[in-house]
């Protein structure tokens, strides 16, 4: 979600008018979940895709929203047979929104709210654009601190929206909701940033951290002052590589609520002034490979230092979820999995055992 400003920004260049086609709810199994987005130029020309014959559909009905300037929800079923030819297991219906856009010199109140989001994006904010479907011109963008821009139009039925995006962020996926008393159909549109791993550490524990990271849709940082460590070699998927004293880069690095640091070098004098500089900062997960009582012993050089206890207790340690990890990699996706499990807001139990 969080390139739909820098597509704007590209269409832009070379269209003055494009509808924006948005799946905005999907039922049974679809080639494309909700959020996704598709773009048709007046020329006809198609960026993105829905997916399948579903894209020929949204291309007929851009040209038909694009003539009149009327936005239209348009509902399309997916057979078994179509469904098998899209490599999917069964049939399904998705809803895509779709609407015209201006993008010349005086674009469109949604262009410039886009724009914002993606702002907002690159400083680790993420931001919920709330939209009645039934009314798409109408909308609150609400951030994640709880402060909101725009209306829909009714104040009970902005509080109600702002209520509902605040529950949403922690998973941050885009979804369609009836506001609560409302009778109103609401299309929650989530952007969260793209999520960031700083290894602190560029040991063996670190390569398989890093490279399950990167499969998982994280940026990651691997930091070390060990040259020999900190090599391409070692971590060929690395988005960055950051040679020198770590409490340094680290204390240097945006850490927002979308950064995860996880310290696996085993040396207190880099633990110690490292965890300082990430507890004073916003970043939502903190973890350090270590046993109990070796953390302990971390911890407490903090707390002689003056760190708060509340930030002390931010600190993962021993690191990961208990399922019974032994090898580097297993460590690596009980460290991940505890990561995401923050990020919702879950307590990373078994599936089995939740409520229905």
């Amino acid at each position: 979600m969080e390139e739909v400003a820098r597509q704007l920004e590209e269409l832009g260049k070379s269209e003055r008018r494009v509808a924006m086609a948005t799946v905005v709810a999907t039922r049974g199994t679809t080639p494309k979940k909700d959020g996704a987005k598709m773009w048709v130029g007046e020329g006809g020309r198609a960026v993105g895709s829905i997916g399948g014959y579903v894209d020929a559909k949204v291309i007929a009905e851009s040209e038909r929203v694009l003539a009149t300037g009327e936005p239209r929800v348009l509902s399309v079923a997916i057979g078994d047979e179509d469904a098998w030819e899209m490599g999917l297991s069964c049939g399904g219906t998705v809803d895509v929104l779709v609407e015209a856009l201006d993008l010349g010199p005086r674009p469109a109140p949604l262009v410039d709210t886009y724009r914002r989001i993606g702002a907002d994006l690159e400083r680790g904010r993420a931001g919920c654009l709330v939209r009645p479907l039934r009314d798409p011109a109408r909308a609150l963008l609400v951030r994640q601190d709880g402060t909101a821009d725009g209306s829909l139009g009714d104040a009970e039925r902005d509080r109600a929206a702002l209520r509902l995006a605040l529950q949403l962020f922690p998973a941050g996926l885009p979804v369609t909701q009836e506001l609560a008393g409302q009778g109103t159909e609401a299309f929650f549109e989530v952007h969260a940033p793209r999520p960031h791993l700083v290894a602190v550490g560029a040991g063996h524990m670190s390569m398989p951290l890093v490279s399950l990271a990167r499969a998982l849709g994280f940026r990651t940082t691997v930091v070390d002052a060990r040259p020999r460590f900190a090599t391409r070699e070692r971590f060929p998927e690395a988005d960055e590589l950051r040679v020198g004293t770590a409490s340094e880069i680290v204390a240097a690095l945006p850490l927002v609520p979308s950064t995860a640091v996880v310290l696996t070098i085993h040396d207190s004098e880099v633990e110690v002034p490292v965890l300082r500089a990430v507890l004073a900062s916003e970043a939502g997960y903190v973890g350090m490979l270590a046993s109990r009582k070796r953390g302990r012993g971390v911890l407490e050089m903090l707390r002689e230092q003056g760190v708060p206890h509340e930030q002390l207790a931010r600190v993962q340690v021993p690191v990961g979820l208990d399922i019974g990890a032994q090898t580097a990699a297993e460590i690596a996706l009980s460290v991940l999995a505890q990561i995401v499990a923050v990020r919702s807001r879950r307590p990373g139990t078994a599936l089995v055992e939740r409520a229905p």
